[in-house]
C-alpha cells in the first residue's frame, strides 16, 4: 500500500532532498513517446497545483495525497498505461516511489492560473521549464492556452506558451498544448466546447513557436471532431475531463474521435482515478481497451 510508504516520503523529502535528482537520473526512459504503436494512454495528475481539488461533484477529492498516489499507482500499473502528466510535486513523489521506470512523462509548465481567481486567464508559467525537464531525462512539457478574446492579458499566456513550444523543441522535447477558446460566464472561466470553437483554438496552438514539429495537441471531444480535427496535421490526444456522469456516453465520443487519424490516444486523469464506481483499474481498462 502506497499510504504506509508516506512517512518514507516526507523522511527522504526532510533529510535527503537530493534523492529526487539522483531517482531521475537513475530511471529507466521509455524507448521513445509514441511507442511501438503510435498510441498513447497518459494518465494526467496536474489539477492540484492549479487549485482544481475536485472530481466527480467532490470538492476536495483530490486533497489527500496519499489517496491520490494510490490511485496513481494503480493506474500506471495497468498494462497500456505509458505515462503520466503532472506538476513536479506529485511527479517527484512518483519518482521517489520508483513508479516511473519506462513511462513517458510529461511535465506540467504553466500553473499560475489558479482555478476560480481574478486572475485565473492570466496562466503564468509557474512550474516546469524547458531546461528543467530535459535536466530531469522527461519526455516532454505541456501547457494550458486558453483565449479569452475580452481580455488582454490572454497575449500573456500566448506569448509564453509560444516561447515555451521553441525551448522544448529546441531540446527535441514534445510541447503538449491544450487550447481553448474561454470566456468569463458569471464571473468563472467558461471553455466554450463548440466545434468552431475548438477549430479556432486548434489553428492557433498549431502555429504557435518557432516550429511545430515536436508539437502534439490536447483536446476534449466536441460535437463534429472530423471537421475540428482536420484544422490541423499534428497529432492529438483526446483529453478526459471531470468523472462523467453517464460513462458509456464518454467512452463512446472516445471511441469514435480514436478513429481520426489524427487522434492517437488520451490524456485522462479524473475521470480514471476517480470513476462512480470507485474502480481505477477497471476504468484505465476500458480506456486502453479503446485503443
Amino acid at each position: 500500500m502506497i499510504t504506509d510508504r508516506i512517512a518514507e516520503l516526507i523522511q527522504a523529502r526532510v533529510y535527503r532532498p537530493e534523492h529526487v535528482a539522483e531517482a531521475a537520473a537513475a530511471r529507466r526512459r521509455a524507448p521513445n513517446f509514441a511507442g511501438a504503436e503510435g498510441r498513447l494512454v497518459i494518465i494526467a495528475a496536474d489539477h492540484p497545483a492549479r487549485g482544481a481539488l475536485g472530481a466527480g461533484g467532490e470538492q476536495f477529492a483530490m486533497a489527500d495525497r496519499a489517496d491520490l498516489l494510490e490511485r496513481l499507482c494503480t493506474a500506471l500499473r495497468r498494462p497500456g498505461v505509458m505515462g503520466v502528466l503532472g506538476a513536479a510535486d506529485i511527479l517527484e513523489d512518483l519518482l521517489l516511489l520508483g513508479m516511473l521506470d519506462d513511462k513517458v512523462i510529461i511535465g506540467s509548465m504553466n500553473r499560475g492560473g489558479l482555478s476560480g481567481t481574478v486572475f485565473e486567464m492570466d496562466d503564468r508559467f509557474t512550474g516546469y521549464d524547458a531546461d528543467t525537464i530535459c535536466r530531469m531525462r522527461f519526455d516532454g512539457g505541456k501547457m494550458l492556452l486558453r483565449i479569452d478574446p475580452d481580455d488582454p492579458l490572454t497575449v500573456r499566456t500566448l506569448e509564453a506558451c509560444g516561447r515555451a513550444v521553441s525551448e522544448l523543441a529546441g531540446r527535441r522535447l514534445i510541447a503538449m498544448v491544450e487550447p481553448f477558446i474561454s470566456r468569463r460566464v458569471d464571473s468563472q472561466v467558461s471553455n466554450d466546447l463548440s466545434a468552431d470553437a475548438m477549430i479556432r483554438a486548434i489553428s492557433i496552438a498549431s502555429g504557435l513557436g518557432s516550429t511545430s514539429a515536436y508539437t502534439w495537441l490536447k483536446v476534449p471531444v466536441v460535437p463534429d471532431m472530423s471537421r475540428v480535427m482536420a484544422a490541423s496535421t499534428l497529432p492529438a490526444l483526446l483529453l478526459g475531463g471531470d468523472v462523467p456522469a453517464t460513462p458509456g456516453n464518454a467512452f463512446s465520443g472516445w471511441r469514435e474521435a480514436l478513429q481520426l487519424p489524427s487522434v492517437r490516444g488520451i490524456v485522462a486523469g479524473r475521470s480514471l482515478l476517480y470513476p462512480a464506481d470507485g474502480n481505477v483499474a477497471r476504468a484505465v481498462d476500458m480506456v486502453v481497451g479503446l485503443l
